[in-house]
């Protein structure tokens, strides 16, 4: 992606109007999804759903592994705001993707209610836990499809580096085994993370340079 691999400054990108808009613009979304989304877990929290059978998950004993999960995660993001810093375009891309997924994800969560899967083992993450609200609260009902495993995969597709796409792509893999033998989530939650993700990915190319 052409854009994606010229040298600019965030100064002198935020000299370009079409790049302060959507700048603009995707800030103030993510601003607003992060205020709507305890207001959402906590709705989701509530409701009664299905409990899939799952035959990957019966096969897995449920293990805590919220430190591994937590570590990977915040590690390639780490990665990705380093390479925000260095290239202010990668933002757009980045920032509608989660625009996106967030959006996407509420509307199939929604659509789809589901009883976590038997066995289910907190996961302790303290960043993330910002969004479901704070206070020690747990939310298990976000279940389809995996935002964890999404987020990830996403970050591999818009990261241009060679060994920056490797670490992403199999934290993308690693994550993905990993919320399911906390049993956090049904093995279909995971897989159609990838799919979805990549359609994700095409809508946010378009959000963010068209």
């Amino acid at each position: 992606m052409a854009l994606l691999t010229e040298t600019i400054s965030w100064s002198d990108a935020w000299q370009e109007p079409r790049f302060r808009n959507k700048t603009i613009i995707a800030l103030l979304l993510v601003a607003i999804i992060l205020i709507m989304l305890p207001t959402f877990f906590a709705f989701i929290e509530k409701r009664d759903g299905m409990v899939l059978q799952d035959y990957v998950l019966d096969a897995i004993p449920a293990m805590d592994v919220s430190i591994p999960t937590f570590t990977i995660i915040w590690s390639v993001v780490l990665l990705v705001f380093y390479r925000i810093y260095q290239n202010p375009r990668l933002f757009l891309l980045v920032a509608y993707g989660f625009i996106l997924m967030c959006v996407l994800r509420m509307l199939t969560i929604s659509l789809l209610p589901l009883n976590p899967p038997p066995g289910l083992i907190v996961l302790k993450d303290p960043i993330a836990n910002i969004a479901y609200g704070g206070n020690g609260i747990f939310i298990t009902k976000d279940l389809f499809y995996s935002g964890h495993t999404g987020n990830m995969f996403l970050f591999f597709l818009c990261l241009q580096h060679k060994w920056d796409k490797i670490i992403a792509l199999t934290a993308s893999f690693l994550v993905g085994i990993l919320v399911m033998v906390q049993h956090i989530h049904y093995s279909i939650d995971v897989i159609a993370a990838f799919l979805f993700t990549f359609f994700i990915y095409l809508g946010a190319k378009k959000l963010a340079f068209f």
